[in-house]
């Protein structure tokens, strides 16, 4: 392998060899940097078997591993350190040779100057143009990105890679504290025992787009009137423009004694990743008694989920013929069993079915797991509200659900606590340069992946609209997609908009939405994870043009 200098002190390159490291021993070189974490890719050795080969060579070597799109500071001083130990030349390697080298361009900017260290790179075949922002940052000049993204869920992602796809030179970072990016519509099915939790699961690393900083932290507090947030160790970032999508709370404890008994005395929900596996064990298991299932007031992500894993478990309950030995309750603090008529009828055939019990406007508001007791309120056709205690044998229970704190105690909140924007730009109400999509925000859309799925390139367009000075031209219409999982095979497909109206994706001889169909399952089992990953999370828009509603222009003032 040949080795690309940047200075006679330092070069780079790919993945190693033992070969190559005799090579490098050759050459002249003094000290061997990994900085790959081990086990990142197939085939690739450990920094044990690289260290070992060094030494055999008389050659230092020294382990630095960083991800591309988490490279921070402490790890920059870290290669310093170690290239300035050395005492003579240096290879750096990880996969390809570019985080070697920006590892190095980051550690030698404030001694060299950012253009000859960008120079240098580009002189042996690296292109770090995108380090120049970090550049500033670091060398004590005032770093202003184009946007700031809050969130690095399903929202947050796509809409970076949306603004990417159509103007990659722009600097945006990512502001997300989390590991893990999970694909949440996918735990149904791992309730049902169809997928593996491992398939709804990735490394944030990654799905975040190559050309966006990823900032591992949480936000603290907002000032939008001087297009500022702070995040939690202090550190400020300002923007020329805002993008928010945090998501929504989880208001497990808002329900007395159930945080103590999740996962354990027959309780479970869908609605957490280590959860979902127990649904399915549990619903295996019961082969008689009373099995409770909740849905919370709205709003909530994905309102169809609590009775998505009703169905699927009396399914199983049908297929081991068991389900005239279960007792079925569906207790919903709603007054209807789906918000959008068109699709009750499908759902009221499984209901009988299964003979379920729908228990309308009853509130789960108390968990005994010891004793497996539930307490509901119940309102009656007066409006009076009593209390009603139900033993079970299995809860899923779904949790109360709100908008985060640090979003509902900012100034970007409505009166609900979600962020305000407009329904259709998702411009903010209140501040111009502020946009939002997915669940955090305090809109009547349904709150799904779908719906930021869509609502990702309207705030791309808006967003770029706003940064040249014009005003967003494009709207969303509202459109959500819950595929109501009835029985393992069939599913009735849920597409609607603003105001209820359908909005169906596909010609009624392929899918009819209102009726369940094979067709919808096979769409929700192999095509939307593969469309989530490689499509949605890359800036690949699939079927989102149609709901892209073109505004129409102010008139002109005379």
């Amino acid at each position: 392998m040949s080795f690309k200098q940047l200075t006679p002190l330092f070069s780079v390159s790919g993945q190693i060899t033992e070969a190559d490291v005799a090579a490098a021993a050759r050459e002249g070189f003094r000290a061997i940097v990994d900085c790959r974490p081990d086990g990142e890719g197939a085939g690739q050795p450990s920094f044990a078997n690289v260290s070992s080969w060094a030494a055999k060579h008389g050659l230092e070597a020294i382990h630095t591993p960083v991800t591309p799109s988490d490279i921070r500071d402490a790890d920059v001083e870290k290669f310093a350190r170690a290239i300035e130990s050395a005492g003579g030349p240096v290879l750096g390697y990880c996969k390809t040779g570019k985080r070697a080298a920006t590892l190095w361009a980051l550690s030698q900017a404030g001694k060299l100057g950012a253009d000859a260290v960008l120079s240098a790179a580009k002189g042996a075949g690296v292109d770090l143009s995108a380090l120049a922002p970090r550049f500033a940052s670091s060398s004590g000049e005032e770093k202003i990105y184009d946007v700031v993204i809050v969130g690095g869920g399903s929202g947050g992602v796509a809409a970076a890679s949306s603004l990417l796809k159509r103007r990659p030179s722009l600097s945006i970072a990512i502001v997300e504290p989390a590991d893990t990016h999970y694909y949440q519509p996918g735990f149904t099915l791992v309730g049902a025992g169809v997928f593996e939790p491992e398939m709804t699961r990735r490394p944030m690393a990654s799905v975040m787009p190559d050309r966006a900083n990823w900032i591992k932290q949480a936000v603290a507090t907002f000032a939008p009137e001087s297009n500022e947030l702070t995040l939690a160790d202090g550190t400020v970032l300002r923007y020329r423009a805002l993008i928010v999508s945090p998501g929504i709370k989880l208001d497990w404890e808002a329900i007395p004694g159930l945080v103590e008994t999740l996962g354990k005395n027959g309780v479970t929900s869908n609605y957490r990743y280590d959860l979902a596996p127990r649904t399915h064990e549990l619903a295996q298991g019961l082969k008689r008694g009373r099995a409770l299932f909740t849905q919370p007031p709205m709003p909530i992500k994905c309102a169809g989920a609590p009775q998505k894993a009703m169905y699927l478990s009396c399914d199983t309950w049908r297929r081991n013929g068991a389900l005239d030995q279960v007792e079925v309750e569906f207790h919903n603090a709603g007054a209807v069993l789906f918000g959008v008529p068109a699709y009750v009828p499908a759902l009221m055939q499984y209901v009988e079915r299964y003979g379920i019990k729908l228990c309308f406007e009853s509130k789960l508001v108390a968990v005994d797991g010891a004793s497996r007791v539930a307490t509901f309120e119940q309102k009656d056709t007066d409006g009076a509200v009593t209390r009603v205690e139900r033993e079970f044998d299995m809860l899923h229970a779904v949790p109360p659900q709100r908008a985060p704190d640090f979003i509902a105690k900012s100034a970007l909140a409505g009166e609900t606590g979600f962020v305000s924007v407009a329904p259709d730009t998702l411009q903010h109400t209140r501040y111009p340069n502020v946009f939002a999509l997915g669940d955090a925000i305090g809109t009547t859309n349904a709150k799904t992946a779908a719906a930021a799925r869509k609502q990702a390139p309207v705030v791309a367009i808006n967003t770029l609209s706003m940064l040249d000075g014009k005003k967003p031209h494009v709207g969303y219409d509202g459109y959500g997609s819950c595929p109501l999982t009835v029985e393992r095979g069939k599913i009735v497909l849920a597409e609607f908009g603003y105001g209820g109206k359908l909005l169906p994706s596909f010609p009624k001889w392929l899918i009819d939405g209102t009726k369940p169909s094979r067709a919808a399952w096979f769409l929700k089992d192999r095509m939307l994870p593969p469309i989530y990953w490689r499509c949605m999370l890359k800036g690949r828009e699939w079927l989102c043009d149609h709901h892209l509603l073109e505004m129409k222009a102010e008139p002109t003032a005379k």
